[in-house]
Protein backbone atom coordinates (compact mmCIF):
# COMPACT_ATOMS: atom_id res chain seq x y z
CA UNK A 1 0.00 0.00 0.00
CA UNK A 2 1.21 3.50 -0.46
CA UNK A 3 2.35 5.78 2.61
CA UNK A 4 1.70 9.04 3.31
CA UNK A 5 3.53 11.61 1.52
CA UNK A 6 5.10 14.54 3.18
CA UNK A 7 5.93 17.99 1.36
CA UNK A 8 8.90 19.41 3.44
CA UNK A 9 8.98 23.39 3.71
CA UNK A 10 12.04 24.81 1.88
CA UNK A 11 15.18 24.87 3.74
CA UNK A 12 15.46 28.51 5.08
CA UNK A 13 18.47 30.70 3.50
CA UNK A 14 21.99 29.25 4.96
CA UNK A 15 19.98 25.99 6.33
CA UNK A 16 21.21 22.50 5.04
CA UNK A 17 19.00 20.95 2.65
CA UNK A 18 16.73 18.50 4.57
CA UNK A 19 16.06 14.57 3.19
CA UNK A 20 13.90 14.15 0.41
CA UNK A 21 12.37 11.09 0.75
CA UNK A 22 8.41 10.58 0.03
CA UNK A 23 5.89 8.25 -0.92
CA UNK A 24 4.50 8.05 -4.22
CA UNK A 25 0.65 8.03 -2.71
CA UNK A 26 -2.14 8.41 0.15
CA UNK A 27 -3.03 11.21 2.75
CA UNK A 28 -0.98 14.40 2.33
CA UNK A 29 0.60 16.50 4.79
CA UNK A 30 2.12 19.64 4.27
CA UNK A 31 4.02 22.18 6.91
CA UNK A 32 3.85 25.77 5.33
CA UNK A 33 7.63 26.34 5.92
CA UNK A 34 9.15 29.24 7.77
CA UNK A 35 8.29 32.25 7.33
CA UNK A 36 9.51 33.76 3.85
CA UNK A 37 12.72 36.81 4.16
CA UNK A 38 11.69 39.62 3.31
CA UNK A 39 13.04 39.50 -0.64
CA UNK A 40 12.06 35.78 -0.62
CA UNK A 41 9.20 33.99 -1.94
CA UNK A 42 5.39 34.69 -0.22
CA UNK A 43 4.72 31.87 1.97
CA UNK A 44 3.23 29.23 -0.27
CA UNK A 45 -0.77 29.43 0.23
CA UNK A 46 -3.56 26.90 0.27
CA UNK A 47 -3.93 27.63 -3.40
CA UNK A 48 -0.11 26.83 -4.11
CA UNK A 49 -0.26 23.55 -2.30
CA UNK A 50 -3.73 22.96 -3.84
CA UNK A 51 -1.91 23.50 -7.53
CA UNK A 52 1.04 21.55 -6.52
CA UNK A 53 -1.07 18.30 -5.73
CA UNK A 54 -3.42 18.94 -8.59
CA UNK A 55 -0.20 17.82 -10.69
CA UNK A 56 1.49 16.04 -8.21
CA UNK A 57 -0.06 12.55 -9.28
CA UNK A 58 1.29 13.36 -13.30
CA UNK A 59 4.59 14.67 -11.93
CA UNK A 60 5.04 11.60 -10.19
CA UNK A 61 4.02 9.31 -13.29
CA UNK A 62 6.83 11.08 -15.12
CA UNK A 63 9.53 10.84 -12.96
CA UNK A 64 8.77 7.22 -12.61
CA UNK A 65 8.85 6.54 -15.87
CA UNK A 66 11.79 8.30 -16.49
CA UNK A 67 13.75 6.65 -14.07
CA UNK A 68 11.96 3.36 -13.21
CA UNK A 69 12.52 3.73 -9.59
CA UNK A 70 9.90 4.58 -6.90
CA UNK A 71 12.69 6.55 -4.62
CA UNK A 72 14.41 8.50 -7.76
CA UNK A 73 10.96 9.77 -8.72
CA UNK A 74 9.50 10.80 -4.92
CA UNK A 75 13.20 12.48 -4.78
CA UNK A 76 11.97 14.37 -7.96
CA UNK A 77 8.62 15.25 -6.95
CA UNK A 78 10.14 16.57 -3.83
CA UNK A 79 12.48 18.83 -5.52
CA UNK A 80 9.52 20.22 -7.56
CA UNK A 81 7.89 21.12 -4.33
CA UNK A 82 10.94 22.40 -3.17
CA UNK A 83 11.58 24.42 -6.38
CA UNK A 84 7.24 25.49 -6.54
CA UNK A 85 8.07 26.59 -2.84
CA UNK A 86 11.40 28.85 -3.33
CA UNK A 87 9.67 30.56 -6.68
CA UNK A 88 7.58 33.43 -6.70
CA UNK A 89 4.18 32.28 -7.79
CA UNK A 90 2.88 35.47 -8.32
CA UNK A 91 4.67 36.41 -11.62
CA UNK A 92 3.86 32.34 -12.60
CA UNK A 93 0.55 31.98 -15.32
CA UNK A 94 0.50 28.16 -15.40
CA UNK A 95 1.57 26.54 -12.61
CA UNK A 96 0.98 23.32 -14.09
CA UNK A 97 3.38 23.66 -16.77
CA UNK A 98 5.99 25.46 -14.49
CA UNK A 99 6.06 22.01 -12.20
CA UNK A 100 6.22 19.74 -15.16
CA UNK A 101 9.28 21.47 -16.66
CA UNK A 102 10.73 21.69 -13.14
CA UNK A 103 10.05 17.85 -12.89
CA UNK A 104 10.60 16.86 -16.53
CA UNK A 105 14.40 18.93 -16.16
CA UNK A 106 14.89 17.53 -12.67
CA UNK A 107 14.25 14.03 -13.79
CA UNK A 108 16.73 14.14 -16.91
CA UNK A 109 19.06 15.01 -15.19
CA UNK A 110 18.50 12.32 -12.34
CA UNK A 111 18.76 10.20 -15.10
CA UNK A 112 21.65 11.20 -16.35
CA UNK A 113 23.30 10.68 -12.87
CA UNK A 114 21.97 7.35 -12.76
CA UNK A 115 23.55 5.75 -15.36
CA UNK A 116 26.79 6.10 -13.63
CA UNK A 117 25.67 4.66 -10.46
CA UNK A 118 23.76 2.03 -11.91
CA UNK A 119 27.04 1.11 -13.56
CA UNK A 120 28.32 -0.10 -10.18
CA UNK A 121 24.94 -2.21 -9.46
CA UNK A 122 25.83 -5.52 -8.05
CA UNK A 123 24.32 -7.92 -10.91
CA UNK A 124 21.87 -6.80 -13.27
CA UNK A 125 19.52 -3.81 -12.42
CA UNK A 126 15.11 -4.03 -13.24
CA UNK A 127 13.00 -1.02 -12.78
CA UNK A 128 10.82 -1.25 -9.00
CA UNK A 129 8.01 -2.56 -9.77
CA UNK A 130 4.31 -0.49 -8.46
CA UNK A 131 1.10 -1.96 -7.44
CA UNK A 132 -0.69 -0.55 -9.77
CA UNK A 133 -4.35 -2.15 -7.86
CA UNK A 134 -3.22 0.30 -5.02
CA UNK A 135 -1.83 3.21 -6.52
CA UNK A 136 -4.26 5.44 -8.85
CA UNK A 137 -1.02 8.14 -9.03
CA UNK A 138 0.06 5.86 -12.18
CA UNK A 139 -3.54 4.02 -13.12
CA UNK A 140 -4.63 7.63 -13.62
CA UNK A 141 -2.75 7.55 -17.00
CA UNK A 142 -2.12 6.14 -19.75
CA UNK A 143 -0.28 2.64 -19.45
CA UNK A 144 2.60 3.69 -21.93
CA UNK A 145 6.04 3.52 -21.22
CA UNK A 146 4.96 1.83 -17.81
CA UNK A 147 5.67 -2.14 -18.51
CA UNK A 148 8.68 -3.31 -16.88
CA UNK A 149 9.88 -4.50 -20.37
CA UNK A 150 9.89 -1.24 -21.58
CA UNK A 151 11.15 0.58 -18.77
CA UNK A 152 13.66 -1.41 -19.07
CA UNK A 153 14.64 -0.89 -22.80
CA UNK A 154 13.87 2.84 -21.99
CA UNK A 155 16.79 2.77 -19.99
CA UNK A 156 18.78 2.61 -22.56
CA UNK A 157 17.96 5.36 -24.06
CA UNK A 158 19.47 8.94 -23.81
CA UNK A 159 17.55 10.67 -21.15
CA UNK A 160 16.24 13.81 -23.57
CA UNK A 161 15.15 10.71 -25.99
CA UNK A 162 13.13 9.27 -22.44
CA UNK A 163 11.91 12.36 -22.38
CA UNK A 164 10.25 13.50 -25.55
CA UNK A 165 8.71 9.71 -25.71
CA UNK A 166 7.45 9.57 -22.24
CA UNK A 167 6.05 12.88 -22.51
CA UNK A 168 4.37 11.88 -25.98
CA UNK A 169 3.93 8.46 -25.53
CA UNK A 170 2.27 8.29 -21.97
CA UNK A 171 0.89 11.99 -21.58
CA UNK A 172 0.09 13.09 -25.27
CA UNK A 173 1.73 16.25 -24.97
CA UNK A 174 2.45 17.97 -28.84
CA UNK A 175 5.62 18.07 -29.92
CA UNK A 176 5.67 22.22 -29.33
CA UNK A 177 4.90 21.42 -25.52
CA UNK A 178 7.78 18.70 -25.19
CA UNK A 179 10.34 21.04 -26.93
CA UNK A 180 9.66 23.62 -24.67
CA UNK A 181 9.94 21.63 -21.72
CA UNK A 182 13.51 20.21 -23.03
CA UNK A 183 14.90 23.50 -24.12
CA UNK A 184 14.81 22.48 -27.22
CA UNK A 185 13.28 23.01 -31.16
CA UNK A 186 9.98 21.03 -31.86
CA UNK A 187 12.10 19.42 -35.18
CA UNK A 188 14.35 17.93 -32.45
CA UNK A 189 11.26 16.94 -30.02
CA UNK A 190 10.30 14.90 -32.81
CA UNK A 191 13.54 13.66 -33.75
CA UNK A 192 14.20 12.34 -30.04
CA UNK A 193 10.35 10.79 -29.60
CA UNK A 194 10.98 9.24 -32.97
CA UNK A 195 14.23 7.84 -32.22
CA UNK A 196 13.13 6.36 -29.44
CA UNK A 197 9.94 4.74 -30.63
CA UNK A 198 12.01 2.97 -33.32
CA UNK A 199 14.83 1.67 -31.02
CA UNK A 200 11.70 0.39 -28.73
CA UNK A 201 9.81 -1.03 -31.80
CA UNK A 202 13.35 -3.11 -33.43
CA UNK A 203 13.23 -5.26 -30.15
CA UNK A 204 11.69 -8.86 -31.01
CA UNK A 205 8.15 -9.76 -31.71
CA UNK A 206 5.31 -7.57 -31.22
CA UNK A 207 3.97 -8.03 -27.80
CA UNK A 208 1.16 -9.94 -26.65
CA UNK A 209 -2.31 -8.21 -26.44
CA UNK A 210 -3.75 -7.43 -22.82
CA UNK A 211 -5.87 -10.63 -22.60
CA UNK A 212 -3.55 -13.05 -24.37
CA UNK A 213 -0.89 -11.39 -20.74
CA UNK A 214 -3.09 -12.20 -18.81
CA UNK A 215 -3.83 -15.63 -20.30
CA UNK A 216 -0.08 -16.87 -20.20
CA UNK A 217 0.67 -15.37 -16.50
CA UNK A 218 -2.47 -17.93 -15.42
CA UNK A 219 -0.68 -20.58 -16.56
CA UNK A 220 2.26 -19.79 -15.71
CA UNK A 221 1.08 -18.91 -12.33
CA UNK A 222 -0.05 -22.60 -11.95
CA UNK A 223 3.33 -24.43 -13.74
CA UNK A 224 4.68 -22.57 -11.21
CA UNK A 225 2.90 -23.83 -8.16
CA UNK A 226 2.96 -27.44 -9.26
CA UNK A 227 6.47 -27.37 -10.52
CA UNK A 228 4.57 -28.67 -13.55
CA UNK A 229 8.05 -28.00 -15.72
CA UNK A 230 6.60 -29.39 -19.10
CA UNK A 231 3.52 -26.82 -19.30
CA UNK A 232 6.83 -24.26 -18.27
CA UNK A 233 8.53 -24.87 -21.33
CA UNK A 234 5.42 -24.42 -23.83
CA UNK A 235 4.86 -21.31 -22.79
CA UNK A 236 8.65 -19.94 -23.16
CA UNK A 237 10.21 -18.83 -26.57
CA UNK A 238 13.19 -21.05 -28.22
CA UNK A 239 15.72 -17.86 -27.24
CA UNK A 240 13.93 -16.61 -23.79
CA UNK A 241 16.12 -15.11 -21.43
CA UNK A 242 15.77 -14.81 -17.46
CA UNK A 243 17.26 -11.87 -15.28
CA UNK A 244 17.04 -11.61 -12.02
CA UNK A 245 17.97 -8.35 -9.93
CA UNK A 246 19.29 -8.98 -6.44
CA UNK A 247 21.25 -5.67 -6.08
CA UNK A 248 24.23 -7.34 -4.17
CA UNK A 249 21.47 -7.46 -1.26
CA UNK A 250 20.26 -11.08 -1.77
CA UNK A 251 22.07 -14.39 -3.74
CA UNK A 252 20.88 -13.87 -7.40
CA UNK A 253 21.91 -14.95 -10.77
CA UNK A 254 24.82 -12.02 -11.75
CA UNK A 255 24.53 -12.99 -15.41
CA UNK A 256 21.24 -13.48 -17.82
CA UNK A 257 19.98 -17.30 -17.78
CA UNK A 258 19.20 -18.13 -21.83
CA UNK A 259 17.07 -21.08 -23.77
CA UNK A 260 14.22 -22.58 -22.45
CA UNK A 261 16.15 -25.71 -21.11
CA UNK A 262 18.41 -23.45 -19.00
CA UNK A 263 15.69 -21.06 -17.87
CA UNK A 264 13.32 -23.98 -16.66
CA UNK A 265 15.84 -25.91 -14.95
CA UNK A 266 17.08 -22.30 -13.12
CA UNK A 267 13.16 -21.80 -12.53
CA UNK A 268 13.04 -25.13 -10.95
CA UNK A 269 16.24 -24.74 -8.57
CA UNK A 270 14.58 -21.10 -7.51
CA UNK A 271 11.54 -22.76 -6.59
CA UNK A 272 12.86 -25.49 -4.90
CA UNK A 273 15.28 -23.56 -3.03
CA UNK A 274 13.39 -20.24 -1.86
CA UNK A 275 9.85 -20.73 -2.25
CA UNK A 276 8.99 -22.84 -0.01
CA UNK A 277 6.23 -21.95 2.39
CA UNK A 278 5.39 -19.09 0.27
CA UNK A 279 2.74 -18.52 -1.78
CA UNK A 280 2.70 -17.69 -5.27
CA UNK A 281 -0.09 -15.13 -6.76
CA UNK A 282 -1.17 -12.82 -9.65
CA UNK A 283 -0.55 -9.07 -8.82
CA UNK A 284 -1.31 -6.12 -10.97
CA UNK A 285 2.34 -4.39 -11.24
CA UNK A 286 2.81 -1.41 -13.56
CA UNK A 287 -0.29 -2.14 -15.03
CA UNK A 288 -0.16 -5.30 -16.21
CA UNK A 289 0.32 -8.89 -14.82
CA UNK A 290 3.05 -10.07 -12.59
CA UNK A 291 3.41 -13.17 -10.29
CA UNK A 292 4.12 -12.24 -6.59
CA UNK A 293 6.07 -14.64 -4.09
CA UNK A 294 5.61 -13.74 -0.51
CA UNK A 295 5.80 -14.63 2.87
CA UNK A 296 4.34 -12.12 5.28
CA UNK A 297 6.46 -10.00 3.27
CA UNK A 298 6.96 -10.11 -1.07
CA UNK A 299 10.33 -12.35 -1.50
CA UNK A 300 9.63 -12.23 -5.31
CA UNK A 301 8.53 -10.60 -8.59
CA UNK A 302 8.12 -11.74 -11.58
CA UNK A 303 6.84 -9.85 -14.92
CA UNK A 304 6.61 -11.95 -17.98
CA UNK A 305 7.72 -9.91 -20.95
CA UNK A 306 5.09 -11.82 -23.28
CA UNK A 307 4.87 -11.14 -27.26
CA UNK A 308 2.70 -13.33 -29.77
CA UNK A 309 5.48 -16.06 -29.59
CA UNK A 310 5.46 -16.29 -25.88
CA UNK A 311 7.11 -15.51 -23.18
CA UNK A 312 10.28 -13.80 -24.60
CA UNK A 313 12.27 -12.93 -21.10
CA UNK A 314 11.30 -13.71 -17.30
CA UNK A 315 12.14 -10.47 -15.36
CA UNK A 316 12.71 -11.46 -11.67
CA UNK A 317 13.07 -8.73 -8.66
CA UNK A 318 14.54 -10.15 -4.99
CA UNK A 319 15.97 -7.25 -4.33
CA UNK A 320 14.32 -6.77 -0.88
CA UNK A 321 14.68 -2.87 -1.50
CA UNK A 322 12.27 -3.11 -4.51
CA UNK A 323 10.08 -4.82 -3.00
CA UNK A 324 8.96 -3.08 0.46
CA UNK A 325 6.32 -1.12 -1.62
CA UNK A 326 4.40 -4.19 -2.92
CA UNK A 327 1.54 -6.34 -0.76
CA UNK A 328 2.40 -9.33 1.46
CA UNK A 329 -0.18 -12.07 0.26
CA UNK A 330 -1.12 -15.60 2.09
Amino acid sequence: MARALTLRAAPASGEAGSARRTAYGGRVTAGHGTAAADDGPPAVTAADLAAFLDVRPRLFGLAYRMLGSVVEAEDVVQEAWLRWQGTDRSVVRNPAAFLTTTTTRLAVNAATSARATRETYVGPWLPEPVDTSADPTLGAERAAALDVAVLLLLERLAPAERAAYVLHEAFDYPYREIAELLGTSEPNARQLASRARRHLTVEGAAPAPPARRRQVAQAFLGAARDGDLATLERLLTADVVARADGGGRVHAARRDVCGVARVTNFLDNVRRKYWRGTTIELAEVNGGPGLLVATDRPVTLITLDTSVRGVERLLLVVNPDKLGRLPARR
